[in-house]
């Protein structure tokens, strides 16, 4: 299926023997006291872009960031163990420049040959990166020939690597990880088949106000867990006892609340939770109703006459779109409620079923189930903006 606005997939370029610049999402977790990688999976996901690459004989030049150095050089960040991880992956030596930009990483760049691959060191340690600066991005695009970003989880950012130094290149083009992510959020914005159900959790209504507001436009029902279904409770007058509510937005969720009524489009929100005195509570974990929270305690999760009703709406859905846990999922006594958004996604195979990144992917693979449902973003706040019709950065500069 051709990707949409005119852009080319990297299977349509030329690379043989050109220099092609990878932006790749190479933010990995490190353990602080090792700095080895926790979770591959962000180096995993570009693989199929870099062998097609290596395949074709380009010049391979890798771009990311890790972590947020602002500009600075900060050795504890270096992107050493990610450029050793990928050369196992790949069975031959990856070169990591010892800069960003400068005569080090030209020299790494020039030395290249057909079906070799270089990393420049994190693109972060130089304030340009997340400035969009144009010397900078003129750099960068100095040391290719042809543009390629799979790096969808920055696409909302406009940076030098995401979006400056792609007018400076002549060829462009999205990668494997970049195109599908594409491919699938683009059928959320076109005709769907309905009903058209979003689940959103997590723990911030501040995160997600935009988001809901969008989906107001498009949905036929939204389902709210997680900490951000505190806030809306609360608008309508209930009483959360000492669960996290975001007070400076009760006038947001209320005015949402007001026009999904208007909008007749169904809203539903916990009926009970599971409470505890704290998140390290689990021995004290129990169920009550939504008008019965003790005074002390916090909702958790979301309860099992919510999770039904959860459950009997996502199963009737044709297409759906999930971002954010229901519960604290990190902790088993409060994880039923994301597991069973999880496994009825997972079983519903008449859906459309894309679950946006970030908290919600880790819990599909935690749940051991990313593999029976349509598509796992690999960019929880770019595949939020992208959801709701914004047009990010780093793939308008893909367009021709």
């Amino acid at each position: 299926m051709p990707l949409p606005g005119g852009i080319k997939h990297v299977s349509e370029l030329q690379v043989e023997g050109h220099r092609v610049f990878v932006r790749v999402d190479f933010n990995v977790p490190l353990d602080k006291a090792t700095r080895k990688i926790t979770d591959d999976s962000r180096i995993t996901a570009t693989l199929p872009t870099i062998r097609h690459l290596i395949e074709r004989g380009a010049r391979i030049v890798l771009g990311s960031h890790l972590g947020r150095p602002d500009g600075q050089v900060k050795p504890e960040l270096s992107l050493e163990p990610v450029a050793a991880r990928l050369a196992e992956l790949l069975s031959i030596d990856v070169v990591l420049a010892d800069e960003p930009v400068g005569d080090g990483a030209r020299k790494v760049v020039s030395d290249l040959r057909d079906g070799q691959v270089a990393m420049l060191e994190n693109l972060r340690f130089h304030p340009g990166e997340e400035a969009n600066d144009e010397s900078f991005s003129r750099s960068l695009a100095s040391y290719c020939d042809i543009y390629v970003n799979d790096a969808f989880g920055t696409a909302h950012r406009a940076h030098a690597s995401t979006a400056g130094m792609v007018k400076f290149v002549s060829e462009k083009g999205a990668g494997f990880v970049m195109a599908k992510e594409i491919e699938f959020l683009s059928r959320l914005l076109g005709e769907v088949d309905r009903p058209y159900v979003a689940v959103l959790g997590g723990a911030k209504v501040s995160d997600k106000i935009e988001v809901l507001d969008a989906l107001l436009e498009r949905v036929n029902a939204i389902l709210i867990g997680g900490a951000m279904a505190n806030t809306f409770l609360e608008a309508q007058g209930k009483s959360v006892g000492k669960s996290k509510v975001e007070k400076d937005r009760l006038p947001n969720a209320r005015n949402f609340l007001r026009k999904a009524v208007e909008k007749q489009i169904k809203v539903h929100l916990p009926t009970d939770v599971v409470v505890a005195m704290s998140l390290d509570d689990e021995a004290g974990a129990k169920v009550v109703q939504i008008d019965a929270i003790p005074p002390g305690a916090m909702a958790l999760d979301i309860g099992p006459a919510s999770i039904e009703n959860f459950r009997k709406v996502l199963a009737a859905a044709r297409t759906v779109f999930w971002n954010g846990p229901m519960g604290v999922f990190e902790k088993p006594k409060f994880a039923a409620g994301t597991v069973a958004v999880a496994r009825t996604l997972a079983e519903n195979k008449l859906a459309l079923t894309v679950v946006g990144g970030g908290d919600s992917a880790a819990a599909i693979v935690q749940a051991g189930l990313a593999d029976k449902v349509s598509h796992v973003s690999t960019g929880g706040g770019a595949s939020l903006e992208f959801v709701q019709g914004l047009d990010l950065p780093g793939i308008a500069a893909l367009r021709p």
